[in-house]
């Protein structure tokens, strides 16, 4: 193999490249080569993030390329991929291009940060990681909860004036669910942790027509009085755990519908962060309980979800629930 030159990404590199990759490896893969682009710089007002992106080209052909760019919401990594053609492999391309986008990466201007990148459990990008340093931080699955699955709870004396109470649709836009969303994605992704998330950001991140929030559904305590044990309730009780629904299935889910056919909705399943741990198993079972009744969900679990993980393992060990692909894994260095 001739000597390798390398050069900024230019537009038409993804056409190139396309052509002699083939389909990308998994879900992680696509949404990396989303990412290859030309080169930007950090604006607030744009909304653009600093990255860098490298090609490596054999005899004037593009053959590999690799990307590295900040986040936003994860502030503390900045995101790192690379990919070569298969023929190429093994030639040092993939460490070359990681070593220089590891020096660009210093002279980004939020100062220097470690690396994290994403990929499908045993693929061949976990292997490339892997031997260059990179460790797992989390892991996460998509599983699909077959309707019935779970026992219908009795909630709260069993009547519908009290279920009414306990169990309620809510907007997309309340300021109450926004605030329950944020402070959970912030607690479940403490080991990679967010960015302060406001209300209103939490809201445009997971709950706003962009992100296809489509309803949601909540789970709360009794009601109680403003005034003490006694006295008439007055006040709605507080929020337990929330499912939110999204428009469409995700990537995962396509085509992968139940044996009748039916696709599964996607869900944000969570549970106020306030709970004591037993409290939110609990809550996260009776409502995936409910939402999963009649029709078939799909939810992506992290191993940081405890209380959704506590319910969602034993379903995939007595078979009620079906894992879609394999693990994804998120690594840094």
């Amino acid at each position: 193999m001739a000597e390798l030159t390398y050069r900024p990404w230019h537009a038409g590199d993804d056409q190139n490249l396309l052509q002699i990759w083939g389909d990308p490896e998994g879900p992680a893969v696509e949404q990396f080569r989303g990412q290859l682009a030309p080169d930007a710089d950090h604006d607030d007002a744009t909304g653009s993030v600093w990255r860098r992106c490298l090609v490596a080209e054999d005899q004037g052909i593009p053959v590999a390329a690799g990307v590295v760019y900040e986040s936003t919401l994860h502030p503390e990594r900045m995101w790192a991929y690379v990919e070569v053609a298969r023929d190429h492999r093994r030639h040092g391309v993939g460490t070359e291009l990681l070593r220089r986008l590891r020096e660009a990466a210093l002279l980004a201007p939020g100062g220097v940060k470690p690396l994290r990148t994403k990929a499908a459990s045993g693929s061949t990008g976990e292997a490339f990681a892997g031997v260059r340093g990179f460790a797992p931080l989390q892991r996460s699955r998509h599983v699909v909860v077959r309707p019935g699955t779970l026992k219908l709870p009795v909630f709260g004396d069993g009547s519908e004036e009290e279920s009414s109470q306990l169990v309620q649709d809510l907007a997309t836009g309340s300021v109450e669910l926004s605030d329950a969303v944020g402070r959970y994605y912030a607690a479940v992704h403490a080991w990679d942790p967010p960015a302060p998330l406001s209300v209103g950001r939490a809201q445009q991140l997971f709950l706003s027509d962009g992100s296809g929030a489509h309803g949601a559904v909540v789970l709360r305590a009794p009601a109680r009085s403003a005034f003490g044990a006694g006295a008439p309730a007055t006040k709605k009780g507080r929020l337990r755990a929330f499912a939110v629904s999204y428009a469409s299935p995700g990537p995962a889910a396509s085509g992968k519908g139940t044996d009748d056919g039916e696709e599964p909705t996607e869900v944000l399943l969570g549970h106020n962060t306030e709970l004591d741990p037993a409290d939110a198993r609990e809550a996260v079972r009776g409502l995936l309980a409910l939402i999963a009744y009649q029709h078939p969900v799909l939810l992506e679990v992290d191993d940081s979800m405890e209380a959704v993980r506590a319910t969602v393992d034993p379903l995939l060990e007595a078979g009620a629930a079906t894992q879609l692909g394999p693990d994804t894994l998120v690594l840094g260095d």
